[in-house]
């Protein structure tokens, strides 16, 4: 049965991802409106929200299920993108609580108030999730899950808590996992806001280990347009890998960076490697392009530089 986007729910709406999918959502002529649902975390802004009279802002959070199935019921919602999450490895390391709350806690919450509700879910998840793997493979949907942080464990746990609704409760839930993603209003905890900030002070940037730890880079527009194609064509229960095949070894991406803001390599710092780091992240998108219909349509050299300007420009 085909899903209607007519009046889509985002939560986390106001952070990086969930903002552009709110944008590309507004692009399109069958929505009517887009109801956002954010705390307002340090990574979460309303400036980050396009000015439309379509949006409805409401401030709270997915542990509360009640103001979840109350806005599904008055706003007449008729589907979820449930974004909202703890994303940052570090500070997961550093204490999890937070990030078993709400990307387990949280999404259960979501999970519920959709199934009763019959509303349909998008789920939004990481590659994270399959741990690490050795040059050339890549991961498939199939893969196992192999999470090596407090992070990509909680997500790992939202992810199977879906699965197991589709399989007990016929519940409506498609979800998926993304690569790397760059584009404008990301917060600075993450890598490349994070190396400009420091380039722009002229201060050192502190790269992990050997910065060979290579990532797939996929573009937040990108990303975004997977998210709307997984909701609206993706099969009940079905997972689907979204990525650029953009891979890029930390080290060379934070050379690239410097190279276009015009600072040294010098300011280059190698420091102690993250607990757990995994070396490499390289999805398989084939699915998603087959049964969906998506396709990355961003080039990482045209738009990653200009990404780095925006993102500094936003920074300084």
């Amino acid at each position: 049965m085909p899903r209607d986007l007519s009046r889509p729910l985002v939560t986390g709406g106001a952070g990086f991802i969930g903002s552009a999918l709110v944008r590309l959502l507004l692009e399109r002529p069958e929505v009517e409106r887009v109801v956002v649902l954010d705390k307002l975390t340090y990574a979460g802004s309303l400036t980050h929200l396009p000015e439309d009279p379509r949006i409805e802002f409401v401030g709270g959070d997915i542990l509360d299920r009640r103001l979840v199935a109350r806005l599904l019921e008055t706003h007449a919602i008729t589907g979820v993108f449930n974004l909202a999450a703890e994303s940052h490895v570090d500070r997961s390391i550093e204490r999890a609580d937070d990030f078993i709350a709400t990307n387990i806690t949280g999404a259960f919450n979501v999970l519920g108030a959709c199934r009763e509700a019959n509303v349909a879910l998008l789920q939004s998840s990481t590659d994270e999730v399959y741990g690490s793997i050795d040059s050339p493979g890549r991961f498939t949907e199939d893969s196992p899950l192999r999470p090596s942080s407090p992070y990509s464990a909680s997500k790992t746990s939202a992810d199977l808590l879906c699965l197991a609704a589709v399989t007990t409760y016929g519940q409506d839930v498609v979800i998926t996992r993304g690569s790397n993603t760059y584009g404008p209003h990301q917060h600075p905890e993450k890598l490349i806001p994070r190396m400009i900030q420091c380039a722009l002070l002229d201060q050192p940037l502190p790269v992990y280990g050997d910065g060979l730890q290579v990532r797939d880079w996929m573009h937040v527009d990108d990303h975004g347009r997977g998210l709307i194609a997984a909701f609206l064509h993706g099969e009940t229960g079905g997972v689907y890998n979204l990525g650029a095949g953009c891979e890029r070894a930390n080290l060379e991406l934070v050379r690239e960076l410097l190279a276009i803001l015009g600072k040294p390599g010098s300011l280059i710092r190698h420091v102690t490697d993250r607990l757990g780091h995994d070396r490499r992240y390289a999805l398989d998108a084939t699915k998603a392009q087959r049964e969906l219909g998506w396709e990355p349509r961003a080039e990482f050299a045209r738009d990653f530089p200009e990404t780095v300007r925006r993102l500094a420009e936003e920074l300084r």
